[in-house]
């Protein structure tokens, strides 16, 4: 399959094929770095890697696959560049792309991203906006296909605030790809209706399920129960009050039977506040998936810039 110069912003403008493709050639990447195998596919190449907002494994992963396939990956800060403060992100973006032949950036805008792949000329990779966080969704998939088996006919549960990048990731690669999706979440936390229905039309193909629900029953028969941190970043100042209406969707062992299945696993995307949306005894269970996902970010975002940059 050949994805050679595209961006990789948002889900949506992904096919069901082509993302179960990245999915496996992660996997593929994978086994060779476990057998000591690294590849050459994209020596020559300088990488760019903007951060507004810190990180551990997305930057970690980036620049760790980067390196792993013989490329440079060169770190900028905020305080680095002048990335919409003294100079607009059109013209920022026109002087990468004439110096690095692919940039990643992690946000707050959904719109710098786009910009960014507008105006740069070179392949751009979303590893965060307040908006989506498609590589993290890759690295689920990948976790789960490794728990599973496979994808398709899973139940996926998300708990917790149900209008944030993940829950909105989830959902479209969910529905894109077969997989019975659930939200659940106080009303006031559920994801934008225009979404939703985005997401319906995509099962159309794919067969697979969307519930957005606040009522317990809808964690039946779920494979996966997976939650995320009650505030994003930049969100802080609205602790207080998420944690009053999230609490009653912390997952825990109470919540967790309600699956009714002794099978179903835990996913969180990290880092993990404990003792809010998920008890300490929950995430320690499931520890060992959990860094296997943690992982597989690695994994999953070398297979998009192998396939979208690298010399295959």
């Amino acid at each position: 399959m050949n994805l050679k110069g595209r961006s990789f912003l948002t889900l949506k403008d992904y096919s069901a094929s082509e993302i179960e493709y990245l999915v496996d050639l992660a996997a593929e990447l994978k086994e060779k770095k476990k057998q000591g195998i690294t590849g050459e596919s994209l020596k020559g190449k300088n990488i760019a890697l903007i951060f507004e907002k810190p990180s551990t494994r997305t930057r970690c992963a980036f620049t760790i696959g980067c390196v792993d396939e013989g490329g440079h990956p060169e770190y900028l800060s905020r305080d680095d560049i002048q990335l919409g403060h003294k100079e607009s992100v059109e013209d920022t973006a026109r002087v990468l792309g004439r110096m690095f032949d692919g940039i990643e950036f992690r946000g707050f805008s959904q719109d710098t991203v786009e910009k960014l792949a507008k105006y740069s000329g070179v392949p751009v990779w979303n590893g965060l906006t307040d908006t989506y966080h498609p590589t993290q969704i890759l690295a689920d998939f990948l976790t789960l296909k490794e728990q599973f088996g496979k994808l398709k006919g899973l139940k996926l549960v998300y708990v917790g605030d149900g209008r944030n990048n993940m829950a909105n990731s989830l959902m479209i690669g969910a529905a894109k790809l077969g997989i019975h999706f659930t939200i659940l979440a106080p009303k006031s936390l559920w994801p934008e209706q225009s979404l939703v229905e985005t997401c319906t039309l995509y099962t159309q193909d794919s067969g697979s399920l969307i519930e957005i629900s606040d009522a317990y029953d809808a964690l039946e028969g779920a494979d996966a129960v997976y939650t995320d941190v009650w505030c994003s970043m930049g969100e802080e100042d609205l602790a207080a009050e998420r944690i009053k209406i999230l609490k009653p969707y912390q997952v825990n062992e109470a919540l967790l039977a309600k699956t009714e299945k002794d099978n179903t696993i835990f996913l969180h995307c990290l880092p993990a506040v404990k003792g809010n949306e998920v008890t300490e005894e929950i995430f320690e269970r499931f520890a060992d998936v959990v860094f296997d996902q943690a992982e597989n970010r690695m994994h999953t975002i070398k297979a998009v810039m192998v396939a979208t940059l690298g010399n295959q």
